[in-house]
Order: structure tokens, then sequence, then C-alpha cells
């Protein structure tokens, strides 16, 4: 009797397990199935098409403090600009070549989109459209790269503006230079920013002020091709810098030590450098999510471990120049990325800071924000544009200049 008892408890064992197995194997087969999708990035909403083309610049007079063979600093940009309204020409890839390394490996990688599978909107080598535009520096995230802000930077290319998206070297997890992929290091990437300890903030405001000289010579280096080739007369010496996270921080900093900046944006970034203490004269917006403190006002499902509040209000009192707050309902951290556009199975999507909101719908509030923002502070057109968002956008809380 012992026995057949046995033998029933081993098949019972055998069959649950062979039924876990089974459904394992369908759900990986359906993730892989729903990360084979393509992806279309969003349309554009601005009057032009929009090309784009890469460059590696070097600044020769600046040794390289992250560089472990202490050459020079080198970095990666790509550039999206505005296009004839009617111009044609094959896509580029989303991430070309190594840069597709920027998509998780496997076995994270089976729960999202194939980056072979995501079609941008951009035109490769487009000629650019007639007029003159400003150039903005788009500066992202640690740990990421320009192309995870495609959908952002082809927007603003839409609306005439020629978008610098820099790779900072050896903060982002993967840059591509001289054909070799370049992964990030620990003083590049330090595990100890954002705690807000003495320590932390030091390190913090040191490698943003790094971001922000980066930030600097990619506009030099822009503007300067507005003398020659194909964008010869076509540039007009106005700078906005715009980032996400650490970037954002490094895009104010940016701009409190640039002449020629018109205004800044910071994309949920915790503010770092001397800017948090000297506060900024030209316009800046700060765009939050809803479980941040980033813009002084904490979101409904913020808890302000790392002192968020305290920085912003400090930046925010010490500013002179006009500036905006707005917090986005649903959002979290990664919905100022291209991630809202990826498929990410569960239990990913979750984990890996993206809300609520509808995706597509986060990156059109963060699209007409900073749009608006930029036309007011770099081309003057009124503000208005910006509290009439509030409308369009219930779920955010705007914070205008009084």
């Amino acid at each position: 009797m012992a026995g057949m008892r046995a033998h029933r408890w081993r098949r019972r064992v055998l069959i649950g397990s062979g039924s876990v197995l089974v459904l394992l194997a369908w759900y990986v087969m359906a993730m892989a199935a729903f990360g084979a999708r393509q992806v279309v990035l969003p349309a554009l909403t601005g009057q032009y098409q929009v090309g784009r083309t890469s460059f590696e610049w070097v600044d020769a007079g600046r040794a390289d403090p992250l560089d472990p063979h202490h050459g020079p600093r080198r970095l990666s940009v790509w550039l999206w600009y505005p296009a004839p309204a009617d111009a044609q020409g094959p896509h580029p890839a989303y991430t070309p070549g190594l840069w597709s390394k920027l998509a998780f490996g496997a076995p994270v990688g089976w729960f999202e989109t194939d980056f072979g599978k995501i079609r941008v909107r951009s035109i490769d080598g487009a000629a650019v459209a007639d007029g003159r535009f400003p150039v903005v520096v788009l500066e992202p995230g640690m740990g990421f790269a320009a192309p995870q802000y495609s959908a952002l930077a082809e927007s603003l290319a839409s609306h005439g503006y020629v978008v610098a998206g820099l790779t900072p070297t050896y903060s982002a997890n993967l840059t591509v230079l001289g054909g070799q992929a370049v992964t990030s290091n620990r003083e590049g990437n330090p595990p100890d920013v954002g705690g807000h300890t003495g320590e932390s903030q030091q390190t913090g405001d040191r490698l943003a002020a790094e971001w922000a000289t980066d930030a600097r010579f990619v506009a030099g280096q822009v503007l300067a091709l507005g003398q020659t080739g194909q964008f010869g007369g076509r540039l007009e010496p106005k700078v906005a810098y715009v980032g996400h996270s650490f970037g954002g921080a490094s895009s104010l900093e940016a701009c409190r030590v640039d002449a020629r900046c018109a205004g800044a944006v910071d994309l949920d970034g915790t503010q770092f450098g001397r800017v948090v203490d000297t506060g900024l004269a030209k316009p800046f917006m700060i765009l939050g999510a809803e479980d941040s403190c980033t813009t002084g006002t904490c979101g409904p499902k913020a808890t302000d471990q790392g002192g968020e509040r305290t920085t912003a209000t400090k930046l925010l009192q010490a500013s002179t120049g006009p500036h905006w707050q707005v917090v986005v309902g649903g959002a979290h951290h990664l919905n100022f990325t291209d991630y809202d556009l990826y498929f990410l199975g569960p239990p990913l999507r979750s984990l890996i800071g993206l809300g609520s909101v509808n995706p597509r719908q986060a990156l059109s509030i963060q699209n007409d924000y900073v749009t608006a923002f930029l036309d007011h502070a770099v081309r003057n057109a009124p503000a208005t544009a910006i509290a009439d968002l509030h409308t369009k956008y219930p779920a955010t809380q705007l914070t205008a200049p009084r």
C-alpha cells in the first residue's frame, strides 16, 4: 500500500513539474513573439521631416578624468535635424551595429522588444531644410545613451531644432567610439551618486561639472558646423540644454556657465552642481514623475528618501530666471525615455521604473511641454502655450512663474 502511495505521489510531482515546464515554455515563446513585433516611433508633429547623422568628436585640449589611460575626452554624438517636408530616403536602424548592445541581453532580453524591430522616423543623411535653427544639446540619464531618447529628439527636430544627443563616455553602459564598444567604469558611473550623503553629493557635483563641460563642448562643435558643409548658414547661435535624470542636472549646470544658453530642461533629474547653490538666471523647466520630488513638490507616490525636495527647493529659491515645474501623473522615472515604446513583458515593465500612464501619452506630454518651453525660451513664443498644456493634459500638475 505504501509503495502505491509513493508511486502516485511521484506521478503527481512529475505531472505537476511537466505542467510548469510547459507553461514556462509557452510564456517564453509568447514573450518572444511579442518582442518580435515591429514598433514605430511616434508620428512627427512638427512641420519638418527629420534627418539623422552622427559624429565622433575629440576635445583635444582636455584630458579625460574618467579615462583610465588619461587620454583626451572623446564623445559620440548623434544629430537629428530638420529636413525638407518632401524629403525621402532610407530610415537608419534604431541602434545600428554595436549600438544594438544597448538592449538587454539574455535572458532578460527575451522579455523586451527586439531593437532590430524598432522603426525610426528619421531619414539617413537627409538634406537640411531651408531656414535657421537653434541647437539643443540632449543629455541622457546615468547609464543611458543618446539613441534611447530618439522619440524626443525626432519630435524636437520636426519642430525646427537641431538636436545633438551626446553619450557620456565611461558613464553610459555602452557607447561606440572608433568602431569599438566602450563600457562604463566606476569613475564615470559611481554607485554612490544619488544618495545625498556629503560624499555622494561631492561626487555628483564633480561629475555634473564634467558632463556640463561635455555639453558645452558639443554645443560649440555643432555651432561650428553652421559655418561649413550641409549645415552652413543653417544654425542660429542659440543653445538650449535638455537632459534626463543625471543629464537633467548637468543640463542646468551647463546652462549656468554657458553665456549662449537660452534655457534648460531637467527631466526628472535630482539636481547636482554649483547651480543648486547659485540658482539659474535663465529660463528653465523641470518635469517630474509622480513618485519623485525633483520639482520641489513631491508627487503623490513620492517618499523623498534621498533629499530631492530639499535640493530642488534650494535651486528654485536661488534662481532668478523664470521657471516652470510639471509633475506628470502616472509617470515614473523611465517614462521620460524610449522605454515607453518598448514591449516589456511582465514582470519586467513594473520592475524597471515605468508607471501606470499610457506610454505614448507620457511621451506626448513630455514632447509637448519641452517644445512649448523651448519655443518660449529660445524663440520668444508666448508662455501661454505652456499653460495651455495643463488643459490638454489635466493629469499634469503645473507650477508657473508668478
